[in-house]
């Protein structure tokens, strides 16, 4: 297609990276074509234009300067914002419930979970879930998680650990932090070692959903029961994007992410499906575009909701342009179809038109990239007044 016609099919863009495609929005195109024909009939062409100008068909214009500067072309997607990880908490401790935190709160690495027989049950970050009791002289992943943990509350330091490779080892020094983080968290004997149902460990801070059901305080707490459900407190997006779409999107891209407060906050891709699955009811074919927030405590209020994902589709720098409402729609030349053209202010001749190749439109800031050999920076077009 000729990179000056803009019709309603995707346009390439000649600057864009990568061959990444864009599309010139449909709607904005109607929208100059039917400003181009206002402006046509108002007699904008024949001399009255200018602002306050009177007489019937009137109306007041004014003009903007032509300039260059890097244009976006960006797409927008539905999505879906909600905590990221679902996870099912297993209780290993016996006796009976006595504090169990509210539907709805949050708890963090080193706090208490919930309690059984008065004593706290503390939430630890790791993969590995608890299986036994740690003590001195055992070795083991979940050994590596204890390590850590204590590290990072501030109960260990890694010095008297010694090497990361031994931290799956647990000695003095994992036993004496224990012993402190314990008198800490409220334990009535701390005995530096890790009995089993004191600690659970998940890969992240939850935010509890729904306690299983006959759970309440008092209850006999059983062994190896299904406790709890809770989430993570990070935020994920999730878009369920057309695979048409797919060439334009890629791991580590920023995005624009629009919350339902109109709060605008920026993202970053972190995974693109490659298995597509198709929908019953409307066939559209579709991959999981997931995204996380830069800044998550913005939406960390939020457990789902639907969001808008800018996605940037092009990008060409050093563009010639002017304003989308200054586009004059006029017959091309020698073919079927519309052609564009500016209104140039003043000059020697007054003002005139001047017919441009219309490239790129930047919808987000309401520009277009123009091509004429007869239009340079600082000249004003005119445009219609706000």
């Amino acid at each position: 297609m000729n990179a000056g016609t803009v019709t309603e099919r995707p346009a390439v863009a000649v600057g864009g990276g990568g061959g990444r495609r864009w599309r010139v929005a449909l709607a904005v195109i109607v929208v100059v074509a039917i400003a181009a024909a206002a402006l046509a009939v108002a007699g904008v062409l024949t001399g009255t234009t200018a602002p306050g100008a009177g007489g019937a068909g009137a109306f007041k214009t004014a003009t903007a300067m032509v300039t260059r500067r890097t244009l976006v072309s960006q797409t927008q997607v539905s999505a879906t914002l909600a905590d990221a990880g679902s996870y099912s908490v297993v209780n290993q401790a016996s006796g009976t419930l006595t504090r169990l935190p509210a539907v709805g709160n949050m708890v963090r690495q080193g706090q208490a979970l919930y309690q059984v027989d008065g004593q706290p049950v503390a939430l630890l970050y790791g993969h590995v879930p608890a299986w036994r009791a740690l003590s001195a002289g055992m070795t083991g992943a979940d050994v590596r998680e204890l390590n850590t943990t204590l590290v990072r509350l501030g109960y260990a330091r890694a010095a008297a650990l010694g090497p990361r490779a031994g931290w799956d080892y647990f000695g003095a020094g994992t036993a004496y932090a224990l012993e402190r983080f314990q008198a800490h968290l409220g334990i009535t004997s701390p005995t530096g070692s890790l009995a089993l149902g004191q600690a659970v460990f998940l890969p992240s801070a939850v935010k509890i959903t729904a306690w299983a059901t006959a759970v309440a305080p008092g209850v006999a707490a059983t062994a190896g029961a299904a406790l709890m459900t809770a989430t993570s407190d990070f935020p994920v997006v999730t878009i369920a994007l057309d695979t048409s779409q797919q060439a334009e999107i890629r791991t580590g891209d920023t995005v624009s992410v629009t919350l339902p407060s109109g709060t605008i906050t920026p993202g970053v891709v972190t995974s693109v499906g490659t298995v597509a699955t198709t929908n019953a009811t409307t066939g559209a074919t579709t991959i999981t575009v997931l995204v996380a927030l830069k800044h998550p405590a913005r939406a960390r209020h939020l457990s789902s909701a639907p969001v808008t994902v800018s996605i940037v589709t092009g990008t060409v720098r050093n563009a010639l342009v002017v304003p989308v409402t200054a586009l004059l729609a006029q017959p091309a030349k020698g073919q079927a179809g519309v052609g564009y053209a500016v209104e140039v202010a003043g000059g020697a001749g007054g003002h005139h038109l001047v017919p441009v190749s219309v490239g790129m439109i930047d919808n987000a800031t309401g520009l277009a990239q123009v091509t004429s050999s007869r239009l340079t920076v600082g000249q004003r077009v005119v445009v219609p007044a706000l």
